[in-house]
């Protein structure tokens, strides 16, 4: 990946044209999270969709008084591993 990033970062800083000048300077702070989306394939799509779960019962549990009754809920909707 960062063979890669020399390249084109080379590539677009030779290129002359300064729009993509400028994107290859403000890509290069990021280097490090870009390799290493590229070396760790992780993504939050699993978390992103547990949260709008937890809104859904949220909203279904507005006016409820009791907390505690609202994470058992939670802990209802994603059984996961006993413990």
């Amino acid at each position: 990946a960062k063979r890669r990033w020399r390249e084109w970062y080379g590539m677009a800083m030779s290129s002359g044209i300064q729009p993509a000048i400028q994107f290859a300077k403000r890509l290069k702070g990021y280097l490090s999270g870009i390799t290493a989306s590229a070396v760790y394939r992780l993504n939050t799509s699993v978390l992103e969709g547990m949260n709008n779960k937890i809104k859904v019962i949220k909203r279904m549990a507005y006016g409820y008084r009791d907390n505690d009754y609202f994470f058992l809920k939670i802990k209802a909707a994603f059984p996961g591993k006993v413990r």
